[in-house]
């Protein structure tokens, strides 16, 4: 066994909403993963709004895209589809376009009726909702059905899953469990990562996860046969590097072809583990690039970032860093479901 220079490990809470201090820990040796100083496990911080656990009471308005049935009743005439349009409206019979963006079906029965008395004496209109297109859900990952899929009735995670037709089962073992990564899976709702535990719904029936979706929600199961690592933050192309063999620090920030001029490179961080209960631990990577410490082995799916600042100095740094790698890999696997093989990396500037 080599001795190793000190390496600090820390072990923070992460919150969805709040800040978080950066506080050094004991020294570890990377090499052994039985060292009791290592990857020790977080306190809990897998905290859910419990209003998420209820369905919206607000009832359905309209948007563009979404197709309704519109009767006339006493007619004789069958019901009339109607498209809402990029500019919000509908048009019905001899109407002018009318706007219905932002309204319920109900709200839009009544304005067709208050219009077409102009021209009928007491008309009785029916509206339908056929399909919804403006309001949407991403299922994505290792599902049988994975894509996106209309937000038309209270739709909780397990009915996402559900109906992107369940977690991918293997064609031979007829098995799920080699193939979605549940500790590395996650929701992002307008940019923010929301703690969803996958592993605790999915395989212990913990049905405080189980919150309810909002519209543009975007759900990713991973494969747990991934092989990379990212690399995100201070470095000139931040994104997934290929897992070959063996993959060092050094190597993984080389192939993100180095740390930029404002790197700080003292306090490079390390995340592995459940995104909910991750690990995490520090590295003074200028140390091993001048020979003074030894190399940082890696593992599949774990997280580097390199700051651009002491961490000393950030609010809710650690916070961000998980984001960060959140909202990379969002934007990823949003590119390829639209049929883009476009690859991007996010660096993201943190204010202290």
């Amino acid at each position: 066994m080599f001795a190793w220079q000190p390496i600090f490990f820390l072990t923070v809470a992460l919150a969805v909403c709040g800040c978080v201090n950066v506080r050094h820990g004991p020294t570890f040796d990377p090499r052994n993963p039985k060292d009791p100083a290592g990857f020790h496990d977080p306190a809990t911080t897998n905290v859910l709004d419990p209003a998420w656990l209820k369905p919206s009471t607000n009832e359905f308005c309209l948007g563009p895209g979404d197709r309704l049935d519109v009767e006339l009743i006493g007619s004789g005439q069958a019901p009339t589809p109607a498209l809402v349009g990029p500019d919000g409206k509908i048009y019905f019979d001899l109407l002018p376009g009318l706007e219905v963006w932002g309204l319920t079906p109900t709200q839009t029965r009544d304005l067709l009726q208050r219009e077409l008395a102009r021209y009928n004496k007491g008309p009785r209109v029916s509206v339908t909702l056929r399909e919804v297109r403006s309001r949407r859900v991403w299922v994505l990952g290792r599902l049988n059905t994975p894509g996106i899929y209309p937000l038309d009735q209270p739709m909780s995670v397990i009915d996402a899953i559900t109906r992107a037709g369940g977690l991918y089962t293997a064609q031979f073992t007829g098995t799920t469990e080699e193939l979605a990564d549940l500790r590395h899976s996650f929701l992002l709702r307008q940019g923010k990562f929301l703690p969803v535990n996958f592993q605790k719904l999915v395989h212990e029936g913990d049905l405080t996860q189980n919150i309810f979706l909002e519209p543009d929600d975007f759900i990713y199961l991973p494969s747990a046969l991934s092989t990379e690592v990212y690399v995100l933050g201070a470095v000139t192309e931040p994104r997934a590097v290929s897992f070959k063999d063996q993959v060092t620090l050094s190597s993984a920030i080389s192939n993100v072809r180095g740390t930029l001029p404002n790197a700080w490179l003292r306090e490079v961080v390390i995340i592995r583990g459940s995104l909910t209960e991750p690990h995490y631990a520090v590295v003074n990577f200028l140390d091993i690039l001048k020979g003074r410490a030894p190399e940082v082995p890696l593992q599949p799916r774990d997280i580097v970032y390199v700051p651009d600042k002491p961490l000393a100095i950030w609010r809710g740094a650690l916070q961000t860093m998980v984001e960060t790698f959140v909202r990379t890999v969002a934007a990823n696997e949003g590119l390829r479901a639209g049929g883009d093989t476009t690859r991007i990396g996010v660096g993201v500037n943190v204010g202290p």
